[in-house]
């Protein structure tokens, strides 16, 4: 995360855009399964710590990283996390 400005704590509509661009898909309306402790929540109602190098997407049951899209110089990525699931 960039130190220069603060995160902005938002909900996973948030990322909506940036994982379209990757997947090809919204993934918001999905149900995502926590690895870490087994909570189970459409994508939308994750947090999200969002700046202009990543957006980090947590569990709103226990804050473990579900995944990260990290914004680089050549394309943005997807890097996943404690996401065990999808589903619609």
């Amino acid at each position: 995360m960039s130190h220069d400005h603060p995160a902005a704590r938002v909900d996973g509509n948030a990322i909506a855009g940036q994982v379209l661009d990757i997947l090809g898909i919204d993934v918001t309306g999905l149900r995502g399964t926590c690895d870490g402790c087994g909570s189970e929540a459409c994508l939308a109602e994750a947090v999200v710590e969002l700046d202009d190098s990543a957006a980090i997407v947590r569990c709103r049951s226990c804050t473990r990283t579900l995944f990260t899209v990290l914004h680089t110089d050549a394309s943005p990525r997807l890097i996943f996390g404690s996401l065990g699931s999808l589903s619609a």
